[in-house]
């Protein structure tokens, strides 16, 4: 009875795998591996909007990744593992942003990957610093997300400094612009847009003719707009996204009130130009991403295709290209990898690391958490569609 007591547990102990010389052997992949991390899966999180007011930037920065993590599984995934998306709506609020965040650690994830928004991201950064959880491919160019040196951090794009000095710069330069004014939301990215506007203006010892502002997740911008015409500047730049953005333009329209806008990239371009419809001609907007339609680029061609197996309906656009580049920057650091992927090894592939995603270069370094520092410049037509220009004439 004894033998046959003994015989039971010994069999039920390698079945549990909790026998001492066969545990490390039976253990399953998943137990020992990283967190987000199973035999077959990496599953990367992302809190941003998809309802309201800003909710094309979300939804933007969902198909792209979408596309990016489709296309790597095509072709049987990272190392044989799949990549999968969970998403959760944070509606453009700071609080909701931190609630969403914890709720996807709480999943699981191996990492985060294309917050939408300054005030979001900046409030969701503490929550993944105590997790030691990566954030990567925030869409903002917060100055916040970048110095002083965020180690989790990875910012794919351009920042609002580099958008803002473009924007001074050609103004001034190209147009001989001297009354510049600006628009922005009341709130953690209107005022990194601020700051880097003060600073291009202070660069160049000029001061801003009139600053207004608007509250977040509303279109109420009326005032603002009076408030700026009373300066009677040359050009409007704007910090904000793309309804009220539109809502100041289409405005200043009616009442003859006709500077130059020049909007920042966070806007949603294509989501604007279709806010606008005709009152979209000659407004000025900085991208930190290719022309979305410029298939000469290879990595503008895989996107294309990408686009069309994942989505078939979606039309190219900046704020999907994004979230595409943000998602192929996440599978290049996966392959870098030799052996199990870990937040730890991922991350280092993401601060020592340069990467030719098909003429979209960025370069990382262990004090340098952001990959691209490229401006480009584009302008709405009459037709309402965005054309890529080298200056303004």
């Amino acid at each position: 009875m004894d033998s046959k007591f003994h015989s039971k547990m010994n069999r039920r102990a390698f079945v549990t795998g909790m026998t001492v010389t066969g545990a490390a052997i039976i253990l399953p992949r998943q137990a020992i591996a990283e967190t987000g991390v199973s035999a077959g899966k990496i599953l990367l999180g992302q809190a941003a909007v998809f309802e309201g007011p800003a909710s094309a930037l979300g939804l933007g920065m969902r198909t792209g990744i979408t596309a990016a993590f489709t296309e790597a599984n095509a072709k049987g995934g990272v190392k044989g593992r799949k990549l999968e998306l969970v998403t959760r709506d944070d509606g453009y609020e700071p609080t909701k942003s931190i609630e969403a965040t914890k709720a996807l650690i709480g999943q699981g994830v191996f990492a985060l990957v294309g917050p939408v928004g300054t005030p979001t991201a900046l409030a969701a950064l503490p929550v993944a610093k105590e997790a030691q959880i990566p954030m990567v491919g925030p869409f903002t160019g917060a100055e916040g997300l970048r110095n002083p040196h965020q180690p989790l951090v990875v910012n794919v794009r351009a920042s609002y400094f580099q958008e803002t000095e473009m924007m001074v710069e050609r103004l001034t330069k190209d147009k001989g612009f001297s009354k510049i004014a600006i628009l922005y939301q009341d709130d953690a990215f209107g005022q990194a847009g601020l700051a880097g506007t003060r600073r291009a203006m202070d660069k160049r010892s000029m001061k801003l003719v009139a600053e207004a502002t608007f509250e977040r997740n509303t279109v109420a911008v009326r005032s603002a707009l009076l408030e700026i015409r009373k300066a009677e500047p040359d050009a409007v730049i704007m910090i904000g996204p793309y309804k009220p953005c539109a809502e100041f333009i289409k405005i200043a329209r009616t009442i003859k009130f006709a500077p130059t806008f020049v909007n920042i990239s966070f806007v949603g371009s294509d989501a604007l130009a279709k806010e606008l419809g005709d009152a979209g001609a000659g407004v000025v907007v900085t991208q930190v991403v290719p022309f979305p339609s410029d298939a000469s680029i290879p990595v503008v061609a895989a996107y294309h295709k990408a686009l069309k197996v994942s989505e078939p309906n979606a039309q190219p656009g900046f704020v999907s290209l994004e979230g595409y580049l943000v998602g192929r920057t996440v599978i290049a650091a996966l392959e870098k990898i030799e052996g199990e992927p870990t937040r730890k090894t991922f991350m280092e592939k993401l601060s020592s690391s340069n990467y030719d995603l098909g003429g979209f270069k960025l370069s990382f370094a262990p004090n340098s958490n952001q990959g691209s520092n490229t401006v480009f410049l584009t302008v709405l037509d009459a037709s309402g569609k965005f054309k890529p220009v080298g200056k303004l004439t």
